[in-house]
């Protein structure tokens, strides 16, 4: 096999952007009367938003406020947050620049919506993905495949030929489901290796040709 592609997740693997989702979902939540901690947070982290919603209104009465308007605060306050500033997670620029140079596709496949992807990419190098999917753009996010067989084909790429690099299980669970080999960078919840895994502290030991090593 041949490595065509490289997929990468954004939240928490492409940047560190877990802690804000973190504040926002404490601040918001708190300002309607319920209790919500770090760790609810953290047992979110790669679902699809859609999912995350509905687990945020089954903590408030009934009738307090509608899903749209809380999607809109604490996606709103995300937005705003990642457009002021964001953490590049370390060794992904060196990457991603790397594979750009060695003329190997990148998609960016986000459960994260258009509009807070844009937020994110405004702070980096233009034209570094390929392919960009949105979590408000598919059917059926992660840990569904469809996100990731979706930028497959619009690349062109055969799944076998593919390197999904993620930080979540659930995302994990979605490039396995997909056909790609999986490189998870767990930051926050832990990731048990498992065949065509490979489990890692930090992307700074990858390079295009450690990519390439993978499918051979």
């Amino acid at each position: 096999m041949t490595l065509q592609a490289v997929l990468w997740d954004m939240d928490g693997t492409l940047v560190d952007s877990e802690p804000v989702w973190v504040r926002v979902q404490i601040a918001v939540l708190a300002e309607l009367g319920a209790t919500w901690t770090a760790e609810d947070s953290l047992a979110l982290v790669g679902s699809d938003l859609s999912d995350a919603l509905k687990v945020w209104m089954a903590q408030l009465p009934e009738g307090l406020i509608e899903p749209d308007e809380l999607a809109g605060r604490i996606y709103g306050e995300v937005i705003r947050t990642l457009k002021e500033e964001v953490e590049v997670r370390p060794g992904a620029l060196e990457l991603l620049t790397g594979l750009k140079a060695a003329g190997i596709p990148c998609a960016l496949v986000s459960a994260s919506y258009r509009t807070m992807i844009e937020a994110v990419l405004s702070h980096l190098p233009p034209d570094l993905f390929d392919v960009v999917v949105a979590g408000d753009e598919v059917t059926n996010g992660k840990p569904h495949p469809e996100p990731y067989l979706t930028a497959m084909a619009e690349l062109g790429v055969e799944p076998a030929n593919c390197v999904v690099i993620e930080d979540s299980p659930g995302g994990t669970q979605a490039g396995t489901a997909a056909g790609a080999f999986v490189v998870a960078v767990p930051q926050w919840v832990t990731i048990p290796p498992a065949p065509r895994r490979l489990v890692l502290e930090s992307l700074e030991s990858l390079s295009p040709d450690a990519l390439r090593d993978l499918l051979r």
